[in-house]
C-alpha cells in the first residue's frame, strides 16, 4: 500500500520514523491550547480540537499523498490568532475568529482543487526550493537552540550563549552526543535513540516527573466554535475580517508548500523539480484547517519537525499514519505528554542535528550568480531570524523577480511568480505579521 521496498525503507524504520516524529512535535498538543487560552478559548475545546486536526491532516497526508509529513496547528499562525486578531480586534470573540479560519479553510479546500495547486510548487524556482530547505534547516536548529537554553536572549546583541551549567543544557548536550554518535556508527534509529537516552537521563535526574499522573480521559467540548457554515461568512463581513482570512490563507499555502517542498527534498522523494503527488499534500492541510476550525484551532500547516522523521528513515505515508495513531492515543495520555514534551531538553538535540542535515542543500545553489544567490540568501537567513517560514518565502519570491527584472532576464520567470510577488510584498507592508 506505501510502497516502502521501493521508497528503499522497511515497516521498521518507518514505526521508528513516526515515533521520532511524533515526540519531536508533541509539544503542540500542550503549546497550542495554552496559546489560544489567551483568545480566550477554552483548554478542553482548544486540546481535542488540536488533536482531532492532526489526526484528519497527518491520516490524509498519509493515507491519500503517502508522504511522512505531519499536520498540526502552526505554531506562529496560533500566536497571531490569538493577539493580532482576537485581541487586536476590539469586541471581537473567538467564535468570530474560527468564523475567518473557516472561510479561509474554505477558500484553501477550492484552491487545493485547482491546477494552481500543482503549478505552486512547479513555478518556485530551483534555487529557491534549495534555499527553502536550508532555511527551514536553520529555523529547524535555531528552535532546539532557544528550547534547551544553549541559546538566550541579550539586551544588547539579542542572543547570546546560555548558561553551560544548566541542567537543561547539560541534558540537551548529552542527547546530543548520543544522537551524533549514533549517527556516526550508522546506527538506524539515532535521533530516536538519542531522545530515549535522554529522557532515561532526564528521570534518573528527577528533571522528568509524572505529579499529575499519566492517563486521563479525554474532555470532549459542549459545542463546536464553528456550527453554521452561513453564520461563519456573516460574521467574516460584519466584522470586515478580510484581510484576516487573506492572511491566513497566504501564510497557510505557503507555510504547507515550502515545508512539504524542504522535507520532501531531505528524504530525496523529488522527481526533479516535480513533487509527485504534490496536489494532495496541500488538500490534506486545507481539510485539517478547515475541521480543525470547525471544533477550534487555528490554522495548520505541514510541521517542520517531520524533518527528523526522515532523518530517521521514514520515506513514506506509514509514517506519517503512525503520527495520527500516536495522537488518537495521547488523548488518554494528556499528562504523560504533557511531561515529556514539557521537557525541551529531550526534543532539542533532534532539531539541532536534523537542521544539520537539512544545510546541506546549500551545496545546490549558483552562488555565482547574484541574481540566484541573493534571494536564497535571504530565504535561508531570514527564516530563522523571522521565526517564519512564509516570510522567508516571501521575501524569496519578492527579490527573485526584481533581481532577473535587473539583470534582464525577467521573461525567464514564470507569471505566476509575478502575481505571488505582488501578493506577498502587499501582505508584507499592510497586513500584520
Amino acid at each position: 500500500m506505501f510502497n516502502i521496498k521501493k521508497a528503499g525503507s522497511t515497516v521498521r524504520n518507518e514505526i521508528v520514523a513516526g515515533l521520532t516524529t511524533f515526540f519531536t512535535m508533541s509539544y503542540i498538543i500542550v503549546v497550542n491550547p495554552i496559546i489560544l487560552k489567551d483568545a480566550g478559548v477554552p483548554f478542553e475545546m482548544s486540546f481535542m480540537a488540536t488533536v482531532i486536526a492532526t489526526i484528519v491532516g497527518t491520516l490524509i497526508m498519509g493515507l491519500f499523498a503517502n508522504y511522512p509529513i505531519a499536520i498540526a496547528p502552526a505554531m506562529g499562525l496560533n500566536a497571531y490568532f490569538a493577539y493580532s486578531v482576537v485581541q487586536g480586534h476590539k469586541g471581537l470573540g473567538y467564535e468570530a475568529a474560527f468564523a475567518a479560519v473557516f472561510v479561509a479553510g474554505v477558500l484553501f479546500v477550492l484552491l487545493s482543487l485547482t491546477p494552481l495547486r500543482t503549478k505552486l510548487i512547479e513555478v518556485i524556482p530551483g534555487n529557491l526550493k534549495s534555499a527553502i530547505t536550508a532555511g527551514i534547516g536553520l529555523f529547524i536548529a535555531f528552535i532546539g537552540l532557544r528550547m534547551s537554553g544553549l541559546v538566550v536572549d541579550h539586551p544588547s546583541n539579542l542572543v547570546a550563549l546560555g548558561d553551560l551549567h544548566s541542567p537543561s543544557v547539560i541534558l540537551t548536550l548529552v542527547g546530543l552526543a548520543i544522537t551524533l554518535v549514533c549517527l556516526a556508527l550508522n546506527i538506524n534509529g539515532a535521533l530516536f535513540i538519542g531522545m530515549l537516552g535522554t529522557g532515561i537521563i532526564a528521570a534518573l535526574m528527577g528533571k522528568l516527573s509524572f505529579d499529575k499522573g499519566i492517563v486521563a480521559l479525554p474532555r470532549f467540548p459542549e459545542q463546536l466554535a464553528v456550527s453554521n457554515p452561513v453564520t461563519a461568512v456573516q460574521d467574516v463581513i460584519d466584522f470586515g475580517l478580510y484581510a484576516v482570512v487573506f492572511s491566513f490563507l497566504l501564510v497557510t499555502l505557503f507555510d504547507t508548500t515550502g515545508t512539504v517542498l524542504g522535507v520532501a527534498k531531505q528524504a530525496k522523494l523529488m522527481d526533479g523539480d516535480h513533487l509527485p503527488r504534490g496536489e494532495r499534500t496541500i488538500l490534506a492541510d486545507s481539510l485539517a484547517t478547515l475541521i480543525g476550525s470547525i471544533f477550534g484551532t487555528s490554522p495548520t500547516s505541514a510541521y517542520i519537525e517531520s524533518a527528523s522523521g526522515v532523518a530517521t528513515g521514514g520515506r513514506t505515508g506509514l509514517t506519517a499514519v503512525v503520527v495520527a495513531l500516536l495522537f488518537a492515543v495521547s488523548a488518554f495520555f494528556s499528562p504523560l505528554i504533557g511531561a515529556v514534551s514539557g521537557l525541551s531538553a529531550i526534543t532539542a538535540p533532534a532539531l539541532i542535528v536534523v537542521g544539520s542535515l537539512m544545510m546541506g542543500h546549500v551545496a545546490h545553489i549558483k552562488w555565482d550568480r547574484i541574481d540566484e544567490a541573493f534571494p536564497a540568501f535571504l530565504v535561508i537567513l531570514s527564516m530563522p531570524l523571522t521565526s517564519s517560514i512564509a516570510t522567508g518565502i516571501a521575501l524569496g519570491f519578492v527579490s527573485y523577480p526584481l533581481m532577473k527584472l535587473c539583470k534582464g532576464e525577467g521573461k525567464q520567470v514564470h507569471p505566476l511568480v509575478y502575481v505571488f510577488a505582488v501578493l506577498f510584498l502587499f501582505q508584507l507592508v499592510y497586513l500584520p505579521h
